[in-house]
């Protein structure tokens, strides 16, 4: 069997949309009566909370209500469809040059999976996305209440693929510390720069496009290829 490939969503396969993220907030505060700029500030500092406790609701409300508003049901449900529309659009902007290559991954017989520190929105979205028929395993760290780079995390995509951590290649760009995450579960590692280049520290093994990805993992299955004891590309 080729090696199972295991992914970070964003950033690596879809662009981010950190501004896009911030208006559809700001647009969400408008509709339950609080300040866009304490609303986006509020998220960002719950992020930790929203990727693995809360759904969209919930965290409409508490934020919300920690901002002093008290919006009603059909505010949080109109604000809530806000959130789920941008996490379908972010989505469906996978380019076509990206699901070729995961396409050709698979025909090479290499089992993918997905790692994503996500709120409930994106893995919501996840089944009608164009992306989800190129993968054998998707975890979301709001369905499994662990986030990247806990070890957890990565062994539980790992035993969903049948393998174990170090038979897998770990690619991402690196947020969340999860590069040094999958490193120390024993998982080969390659940090993506095509769409931000947001670990520049990382001394491992880097390429700039998806379609580059092929040729490293011939690379790194060849005997000259070994992971060195933290798991980087040697």
């Amino acid at each position: 069997m080729s090696r199972p490939v295991i992914f970070d969503l964003f950033h690596t396969l879809v662009h981010g949309a950190d501004d896009e993220r911030d208006r559809v907030v700001g647009e969400m505060a408008l509709v339950v009566g609080v300040a866009p700029s304490a609303l986006i500030a509020a998220s960002h500092a719950t992020w930790p909370d929203r990727l693995v406790r809360w759904d969209v609701e919930e965290t409409v409300r508490i934020l919300a209500g920690r901002l002093g508003g008290t919006p009603t049901d059909a505010q949080v449900t109109r604000a809530g469809g806000h959130r789920r529309a941008l996490a379908r659009r972010v989505l469906g902007t996978v380019s076509t040059a990206t699901l070729d290559v995961l396409d050709a991954l698979r025909d090479d017989g290499h089992p993918l999976a997905l790692i994503s520190n996500a709120t409930s929105e994106t893995a919501e979205a996840w089944p009608q996305s164009p992306l989800a028929r190129c993968f054998d395993v998707a975890v979301f760290s709001c369905e499994v209440g662990l986030a990247k780079p806990h070890p957890a995390i990565y062994r539980i995509a790992a035993e969903r693929l049948g393998v174990a951590p170090a038979e897998c290649v770990f690619v991402g760009d690196g947020a969340d510390g999860e590069l040094a995450g999958a490193a120390a579960v024993g998982m080969t590692v390659l940090r993506t720069t095509e769409h931000n280049d947001t670990d520049p520290s990382w001394d491992g093994r880097a390429f700039a496009t998806l379609g580059d990805l092929p040729a490293l993992l011939c690379e790194s299955a060849g005997p000259s290829s070994a992971s060195t004891s933290d798991g980087r590309v040697g």
